[in-house]
């Protein structure tokens, strides 16, 4: 399939910025919508992604690590069970189906769900342009001064220190998490981020850089893999895990907690007060911050107690400790000070590698919307204000629309950068869309 042409004159119905699974799912939603209608019943869209294909945490995709969701909760089941955009779909296509049902699981693994994210977007390459980086979103008003559309600049790819512009009636926006660090952390060749982890792991290996010690910092769920990984990675190397924590805390997949993921919740906290919105999800942060999956919890401490018993202990929890200071050394190894909160007592720990598994943050749609962002109306926290429907809610004057896909707990609770609910919201963008076009004509 042709890829859409760069600079086009076309005024698209939406225009997606980043192509992640939610964006994916969007396109999906909008490719099902199109299929047996006339050109001009159509919604014209296009999306926008950096990166020179479809990738999702390439970094992190361990070759046992599973995924935390069930596979019903791909890009469209929940929303069209009959789609052939399915994740079943998929397996039957690669000639695995028969052998993922014999596994009796819901939890594929993280690699295969990943080959499943690129088989849908490949069949949307139509409507993807990739290597596209966007530099700026400007309003566009008409002679009354509405604005009625949005023109998405990007730098050109083929042609450097040049930008390229595509105009929608409507933008969503779905760029993802970035990598969070703690502050005046500065990453290196031996001070990363975990979203790094394979291909710095690699690179070492190429190398032939030998790992004595390898420390990582956090204690949710990446935390855990990392630790995992880098036992097995380097079976010569001491691995430390440093917590402020006592141990890891399981993560809470209960039945009724598992409830607070599902659809009708999102309709539940968009109304609650922002008293009991902060409750819901202070009561439940065990479903997916700072937590780990129990298999993987008793994996690690078995490993712990047998290496004890066998008297070459690998395997190092520091607990209730934090890294105070980290010095370079001229060899490139790390000089890393680790207290022990509960005395203040320091020990410096002489490593090759430290590992940051501190999480993610949402990226800043302030300096990424640029002008567009002034149009956007804001609360009392001055977080953006969204409608039910994940539109941004704008001011008098602007008939052009702003959908965000994540950034919005504030809003629409925890699974605002969740898998859980992507197809579903995927349906409600859609919806949105077609119903505003449709009272546009």
């Amino acid at each position: 399939m042709k890829s859409p042409l760069k600079g086009s004159d076309t005024t698209y119905d939406v225009l997606g910025i980043g192509f992640g699974p939610s964006n994916l799912a969007l396109a999906i939603a909008i490719e099902e919508h199109n299929a047996g209608l006339p050109p001009e019943e159509r919604l014209n869209a296009l999306f926008l992604e950096r990166q020179p294909g479809f990738g999702w945490h390439r970094g992190m995709l361990i070759d046992d690590a599973t995924m935390q969701v069930s596979f019903l909760k791909d890009l469209v089941t929940l929303r069209n069970p009959t789609s052939d955009f399915s994740f079943l779909c998929f397996l039957r296509e690669r000639g695995r189906l028969i052998d993922f049902l014999n596994q009796k699981t819901l939890f594929p693994l993280r690699v295969e769900f990943h080959e499943y994210f690129a088989w849908a977007a490949e069949r949307v390459r139509h409507l993807v342009a990739y290597e596209h980086v966007v530099a700026a979103v400007d309003p566009v008003r008409d002679e009354s001064g509405t604005v009625t559309h949005f023109d998405v600049v990007c730098r050109d790819p083929e042609r450097p220190g040049e930008t390229v512009s595509y105009r929608a009636r409507d933008i969503s926006v779905a760029v993802g998490l970035e990598p969070h660090v703690p502050p005046g952390v500065e990453l290196s060749e031996r001070i990363w981020h975990n979203s790094q982890l394979l291909p710095r792991v690699t690179e070492l290996a190429a190398e032939g850089t030998p790992v004595n010690r390898a420390v990582v910092l956090g204690a949710g769920q990446s935390a855990a893999e990392t630790v995992d990984y880098l036992h097995r990675s380097f079976p010569d190397a001491e691995v430390c895990a440093v917590f402020a924590k006592y141990g890891y805390t399981p993560a809470d997949d209960s039945p009724f907690a598992n409830r607070i993921f599902d659809p009708e919740a999102v309709d539940v906290y968009f109304v609650a007060p922002s008293e009991v919105k902060q409750s819901l999800f202070d009561y439940h942060r065990s479903t997916n911050y700072s937590v780990v999956d129990m298999e993987l919890i008793e994996a690690l401490y078995a490993t712990a107690y047998q290496e004890k018993v066998t008297g070459h202990e690998r395997l190092r929890f520091l607990n209730v400790s934090r890294i105070r200071d980290v010095v370079p050394r001229d060899d490139g190894s790390l000089d890393i000070a680790v207290e022990f909160l509960p005395t203040g007592e320091q020990q410096v720990l002489s490593a090759d590698v430290l590992v940051h598994a501190t999480g993610y943050r949402p990226r800043d749609l302030t300096s990424l919307l640029g002008e567009a962002a002034k149009v956007c109306l804001r609360d009392d926290e001055d977080a953006l204000r969204v409608s039910r429907d994940h539109r941004v809610e704008t001011a008098q004057g602007v008939t052009a629309g702003i959908y965000l896909q994540g950034g919005t707990e504030h809003t629409h609770g925890l699974t605002s950068t969740l898998l859980s609910t992507t197809a579903i919201r995927a349906g409600e963008i859609h919806r949105s869309l077609v119903s505003r076009r449709v009272a546009s004509v």
